[in-house]
């Protein structure tokens, strides 16, 4: 953490002891979630859009299914987890938020699923925090679904700063990703049909606004 990114911590309010739970949860058995730097931006960018419907690729345990349902009250989540343990972890947990009624959640592999409960309905909103060699591929069979005007919005961006590592120093079985990662980051900042920015914060946060 950056001495800035301290600073601007010590004004974050408090959690409450359930999302402490998640994050601890997280940490210990190694799920990724958005660091809660990324997070408050990320709810701070929904909040400014009010999205209506949000699509998220990639649940894990649902927590940031979870932090955007309670920080948008009027919104609808709906969420796609392939693990089976993590699909079940984030049925557990959005039960008991209570938030089931407002968070939908298929245990499904992404790239393969053509649920009609899924691609039958539009987006305002579709956040991408999945596989991170996939990220072309994701936004390629999800954005039909988002809104004129809607946002999409993708993390680890930078994957803990190994996208600025020569490709001799990452370690072989991450190559592959990280080459896919810089080539959708190319592919998606020279892309007409949106306006999209890539912010420093957090792991790396990309936001494609589509025209």
């Amino acid at each position: 953490m950056t001495k800035y990114a301290a600073y601007i911590a010590n004004f974050n309010k408090e959690q409450s002891p359930f999302v402490v739970e998640m994050e601890q949860y997280a940490a210990a058995h190694h799920v990724p979630i958005m660091d809660r730097g990324g997070m408050e931006l990320f709810i701070s960018l929904l909040r400014l859009q009010q999205p209506q419907r949000i699509l998220e690729i990639g649940s894990a345990i649902g927590y940031s299914a979870i932090r955007i349902a309670e920080a948008l009250p009027d919104a609808a989540v709906v969420t796609i987890e392939r693990d089976t343990a993590r699909y079940a972890k984030a049925v557990d947990y959005i039960t008991r938020s209570g938030l089931s009624e407002r968070i939908t959640i298929f245990e499904a592999d992404a790239l393969l699923t053509e649920q009609a409960e899924i691609f039958n309905q539009t987006y305002d909103a579709l956040f991408i925090d999945a596989a991170k060699g996939q990220y072309q591929r994701f936004f390629e069979k999800y954005s039909p679904t988002v809104t004129q005007g809607g946002v999409i919005y993708c993390d680890n961006m930078f994957m803990h700063g190994v996208i600025l590592y020569d490709e001799q120093e990452i370690p072989r079985r991450n190559r592959t990703m990280i080459r896919n990662l810089k080539e959708f980051t190319k592919w998606i900042m020279a892309n007409p049909e949106y306006e999209t920015s890539l912010l420093p914060v957090g792991d790396g946060l990309l936001i494609a606004v589509k025209k």
